[in-house]
C-alpha cells in the first residue's frame, strides 16, 4: 500500500468520524433543548391549574368579605397578569426576558394571595367554609407541584446549558445557534408559598 493511499484512508476516516461527532452532538443538543421545553410545559400545566383555582377562591371569599373588594380585585388582576406572562413564556421557554416577566408576575400573584389569606384570617365563618378549605388545600397542593416542576425545568435547563458550553460541543452549539436558556428563578418574596391555614 502506498503512503498516499494510507494518508487518504486516514483522512476519510477522520472526516467520517468528525461528521458522525457533529451529528451526534447536534442530536444531543436538540434532545436536551426539547427536554427543557417539555419541562416548562409541565410548569405551564400546574400554573394553569393554579390560575383556574383562583377565581373559585375569590368567588367563595366574595360572599363573606364584601368590604375587601380591593383585595379581591388585586388577586384577579395579578392572576390575569401571571396568566399572560406564562403564555408568553410558553412561546419561548428559554428566553431570559420571558422568564423574568413570568417570575415577576408570579411574585405579584403570590403577594396578592398572601394578602387575601391574611384578610380571610379575620373572618371565622369564611375560614370554616368547606369550599374555602378545599380550594385552599388544592392551591397548596398545586404550589407544591409548581415547585417540583420548576426544579425539573431548572435541572433540564442546566443540563442543556452545560452541553452547549463544553468543548468541543460549544463549536457545534455556536454553529447551529443553540443559545443558552434561562432558569426560572423564584424572586426573594416568592421563595415561600402563601401560608394557607384554616383551623
Amino acid at each position: 500500500m502506498s503512503l498516499a493511499l494510507v494518508f487518504l484512508l486516514v483522512l476519510i476516516v477522520g472526516i467520517v468520524g468528525a461528521v458522525l461527532y457533529v451529528i451526534a452532538a447536534y442530536n444531543r443538543l436538540v434532545t436536551l433543548r426539547n427536554r427543557f421545553k417539555n419541562a416548562f410545559a409541565q410548569i405551564d400545566v400546574q400554573l394553569k391549574r393554579r390560575y383556574d383555582l383562583i377565581p373559585n377562591l375569590v368567588e367563595t371569599a366574595k360572599a363573606y368579605i364584601k368590604h375587601e373588594r380591593e383585595t379581591l380585585e388585586a388577586v384577579i388582576a395579578a392572576r390575569n397578569q401571571a396568566a399572560g406572562a406564562v403564555k408568553q413564556a410558553s412561546a419561548d421557554p428559554g428566553n431570559a426576558q420571558a422568564m423574568a416577566l413570568l417570575s415577576g408576575a408570579e411574585t405579584a400573584l403570590t403577594g396578592a394571595l398572601g394578602r387575601l389569606f391574611a384578610v380571610v384570617e379575620a373572618y371565622p365563618d369564611l375560614k370554616a367554609n368547606q369550599n374555602m378549605m378545599q380550594l385552599s388545600e388544592e392551591l397548596t397542593s398545586t404550589e407544591n407541584r409548581v415547585a417540583f416542576a420548576r426544579q425539573a425545568f431548572n435541572d433540564a435547563v442546566m443540563t442543556y446549558n452545560t452541553a452547549c458550553e463544553v468543548f468541543p460541543a460549544v463549536l457545534i452549539a455556536g454553529t447551529f445557534r443553540f443559545t443558552a436558556a434561562s432558569l426560572l428563578e423564584a424572586e426573594t418574596s416568592e421563595r415561600t408559598a402563601p401560608r394557607v391555614t384554616f383551623n
